[in-house]
């Protein structure tokens, strides 16, 4: 599946650059509090500005996703919606004006966090060692958090971050057994 989506990327990618001549970047980008950018946070995941941005991401896009998977099809897809909608809003209520934000970055930092968070939250030794083992190899990741750089969407890898500790938390609520009720109870 991880492997279809970034193929997708890729054909979006060209597409974008040899028949529109990169317009796509305009049109779906986000727009931060432009009612005009609000699609952008349906589109921008799916855009890059060239090749070597799309490029950056899609291994770290490939290897999170794969990895966030573990808990089967239904869940990946509830975890990267909810990772999507937080990055995209966020960076829409939060980016500065007259830019635009496009990118799977948000998406990348959302299933990083995820997977860091998620064996906490559900109490998986496994889990955590699997974190623990992404902490040492993409720890690096967490400072993109922070506007240390320009032309880097800061916010949306921010609110993926968010987005990703929120799926992982709503997931594990999902995830526990229900308690039966008593004997004799409804």
């Amino acid at each position: 599946m991880m492997l279809a989506f970034a193929a997708a990327l890729y054909v979006i990618e060209f597409v974008n650059v040899l028949g529109f001549q990169n317009r796509f970047i305009g049109w779906g980008g986000i727009k931060p509090l432009e009612l005009s950018g609000l699609d952008g946070i349906l589109f921008a995941p799916l855009l890059h500005l060239n090749w070597e941005h799309l490029g950056a991401n899609t291994l770290p896009l490939v290897v999170l996703g794969f990895l966030a998977m573990s808990g089967g099809i239904a869940q990946f897809v509830a975890v990267l919606s909810v990772i999507w909608l937080a990055s995209g809003i966020g960076t829409w209520l939060t980016g500065g004006p007259g830019t635009t934000h496009i990118g799977a970055s948000g998406l990348i930092f959302g299933l990083f966090a995820y997977l860091l968070v998620r064996g906490f939250f559900n109490r998986s030794f496994l889990q955590i060692l699997l974190a623990a083992a992404l902490f040492f190899y993409y720890g690096y990741m967490l400072w993109g958090v922070l506007p240390t750089q320009g032309g880097i969407s800061w916010q949306g890898h921010l609110f993926g971050a968010v987005g990703g500790v929120l799926a992982a938390w709503l997931v594990t609520r999902s995830d526990k057994p229900k308690r039966p009720a008593l004997p004799g109870t409804v």
